[in-house]
Parts: C-alpha cells; structure tokens; sequence
C-alpha cells in the first residue's frame, strides 16, 4: 500500500518477501499514524457544508421579500435556488475524478474559495439602495460560485473520514460531516424568515431577548447532552463487559421512560402552566441523573443500576424537551413558533457536533480490558463521563440561577380574550372609569 501525503495516516509498505497472510495476520503488519488535526479538518469540512447549504437556500424562505428588495419576479428569485441544481450536476462527475485524482486538499480549498467569493459578491453588491439590476446579478453570480463549490465540499465527507480517521472513527467522522449539510439547509429556513420582516430588512440581523438567548444555550445543551448519550452508549458500556444486547435495552428504557415522563409532565404542564418551574425541577433531576450514570457506567457487573439510571435519566431530562420548546414560544412571543423552536434545535444539533468531537477526543486507549466486548477499538471514557456531567451539571445551574421570563404568549391571549367577552353596562362603565385596569 502507498503512501497518501495529505491523509492523516502513514501505512507503511509491506515487503515483497513477506508471504500472503489471511486478513487478520496481514493487519498486524500495517501500522497507521492518527494526527489531532483531523478533527480541525472536520470542523472545516462541517463549516464549509452547512454555510454553502445556507447560502443555496437564503432567498427561498423570504422569496416574496427578496422579489420586493431586488426589484424582480419570483420566478427570477426561484433561479438563485435553482441555479445550484443546473450548474452542480454536471460539474459532479468532474469533482469525484478531481477526488481521487488530483486529491482531498486541492479539491477542498478549490471549493472553500468559491464558497467565500460567492458569499463576498453577494454581500457587497446588494447595497441598501437603488442599482437593482446589478444587485440581482451580483446575487446570482455569486450563487453561482456558491453552487460550483457545492460538488467539491458535499462529495469530501467519506473521503476524509477514510483518509484521516481510523477504523472505529469513520462513522461519526462522515456522520458529523454529512449533518452539517442539513444543519445549513435548516439554518437558511429558520433564520431568514426570523431576519426578513420586509422587504427593507434584508440586510439586518436581530436577537436581543435575554431569557430565549439563556434557554437556546442551555437547552441546547441539553439536547447535546442526549444526543452524546444515544450515540456512545455501546462503546460506553461495552468497555465493562456489557453486551449489545443489554445496551440496546438501556437505550430502549431510556426512550420508553422519556414518553411516559413527557405524557406525564405535559398533561401537568396543561393544568398549571407552570412552564418555569417544571422545567428547572426537571433539569435538576436529570443534571443528578448525568451524574449517576456516569459513575455506574464504569463499574461492572451492575445491570440493575445502569439501567435504573438510564429510565431515570430519560422520564426526567425527556419530558423536559416539549415543556422547553413551549417554553420558547411563551418567553419570545409573538415570534412565529416555528422559529423559536427551531433554533433551539439548531442550537442542540450544533452542540451535538461539539460535544460528540471533544468527548472523542479525551478518550484514552486501554492496554487491558479483560471484561470488554468491544472488540478491538477498546477506549477509556471516564474522563469524557465525567466531563458530560460536568457539562450538564453547569447549564443546568446556569438555568436555574439566571432564566426567568413572563409568559407573553398567554397573557396576550388573556388580553384578547378579555377584550373580546361580553360584558354588561356596569363591566363596560367600571373598565371605563377605573384607571387601574389596564386596556
């Protein structure tokens, strides 16, 4: 096997001497040399993805207010989507020869170049006022190049993940990279419509509610917090002996005990409306619950315990995640709920990435492991266990000291619902005369 100068791992050459072996002795003779900066390469190669996925798609969530801002039909506002489907499809089969031809790192900083050039011309050709042919050309040349760049960076994530990962790092190194791409598609159908009120606002960005900026940040990392855990639970537990098998069902505990936490909390949530204090309550138990499994998760032989805390932890921190997305609404309102939500979820998908990333990184490889089922790949997590607890533990008291809010969604439909009832001559006189109640 030859040497690859830009991958991350060195395979050295067999000799012509050494006979054929089956496949299992011929691994003994490779040897692969694994360099930090793979994960920098990733984060990247995520950065690239989700911000030319972004810029495919500004226009389209606000079409009628891009249509109004460049002084041009719908249909032309349509061609800065489609442009990336004419130009990148017959450049595809040119970006996987450049692949295994000319290499991963020309083709990516080919794509990143484009990418950057695109979103330059369609900055600075859109001034505030007047000249709307050249805006709109501005706009759609650097569509253009933003959708030449598409095919060099969508096309990379298996090649990376095969060039500078190894065997147990594959997966998650192309699962994280190929996300990226709908994160940015997300990104795009959240925020422009969040930015783009009218026609004159194409340009501004806004977000200065103090209680939804602590709730996106702490509940986000919340979401990553569960997401790490769906994802390494196997090779968490595998290292103490647990098998497959048994994994599978704390996984299955944890999702069949976060629905009927979630049931339950949402039928209280109904009768109270006590959005605020179900959801520190509930943050705290689970933050506890973190912190127990992450101490049973390293002592063997414990079935009974690990999946008690895998139930606990999925009734408290599950039911938590409808509870908060109503929260959003209430805290933001009259933001549209599809936005307030939405970023919440981006903001837990983006720490998800984070998170999985440097938890990876401060696993360490065990020399003896007698108990392991995992196989070959045999990793230490307890420092990455107790830097998630640690992780969940700080949001979470973060939350409980600084979110407070008002309820803006109900008191405006209070407010309607007041103004709109009947009321007779004395009800009208008395609201009339009182000046303590508020119209």
């Amino acid at each position: 096997m030859e040497y690859d100068n830009e991958a991350s791992t060195e395979v050295q050459t067999v000799p012509s001497d050494v006979p054929r072996t089956p496949n299992t002795e011929l691994r003994k003779l490779l040897s692969f040399k694994l360099y930090k900066r793979r994960w920098f390469v990733l984060l990247v190669l995520c950065l690239l993805n989700c911000s030319n996925a972004t810029i495919w798609l500004t226009f389209a969530p606000v079409a009628d207010q891009s249509a109004q801002f460049l002084k041009v039909s719908l249909e032309k506002i349509n061609w800065l989507s489609l442009i990336y489907m004419v130009v990148a499809i017959p450049f595809s089969l040119g970006t996987t020869w450049m692949l295994d031809s000319v290499g991963l790192r020309s083709t990516l900083i080919l794509g990143a170049w484009l990418n950057m050039f695109g979103a330059l011309l369609r900055f600075f050709g859109t001034p505030a006022e007047g000249g709307y042919e050249i805006k709109y050309h501005f706009a759609i040349l650097g569509q253009t190049l933003g959708a030449l760049a598409q095919p060099f960076i969508i096309f990379t994530p298996t090649k990376l993940a095969a060039l500078w990962f190894p065997d147990h790092q594959r997966a998650t190194a192309n699962m994280i990279a190929s996300m990226s791409n709908p994160l940015g598609i997300l990104l795009a159908n959240i925020i422009s419509p969040m930015v783009v009120k009218t026609s004159a606002q194409i340009p501004d960005l806004l977000l200065k509610n103090k209680a939804y900026l602590i709730l996106l940040v702490c509940f986000g990392s919340g979401i990553a917090v569960f997401t790490c855990f769906s994802t390494l639970l196997e090779q968490i537990l595998c290292v103490q002996g647990y098998t497959n098998d048994f994994a599978g069902i704390c996984g299955a505990l944890f999702i069949v005990f976060g629905i009927v936490g979630a049931a339950a909390l949402g039928l209280y949530i109904d009768k109270t409306k006590n959005f605020i204090e179900a959801t520190k309550i509930n943050m705290s138990f689970t933050a506890l619950s973190c912190i127990a499994f992450s101490v049973v998760s390293l002592i063997p032989n414990q079935k009974a315990a690990v999946a008690a805390v895998c139930s606990l932890f999925g009734f408290f921190g599950f039911s938590i995640y409808p509870v908060s997305m109503e929260l959003s609404v209430e805290c933001s309102y009259p933001v549209g709920e599809a936005t307030s939500a939405g970023l919440i979820f981006v903001s837990g998908q983006v720490q998800s990435v984070l998170y999985i990333v440097i938890l990876q990184l401060l696993t360490t490889r065990l020399t003896e492991a007698p108990l392991s089922t995992c196989g070959d790949a045999i990793l230490s997590w307890k420092v990455p266990m107790l830097v998630m607890a640690g992780l969940c533990s700080f949001f979470t008291c973060c939350f409980l000291i600084f979110f407070n809010t008002r309820y803006r969604r109900l008191e405006a439909e209070e407010q309607a619902t007041y103004r709109n009832k009947p009321c007779d001559v004395w009800t009208t006189n008395h609201v009339e005369h009182d000046p303590s109640v508020e119209t």
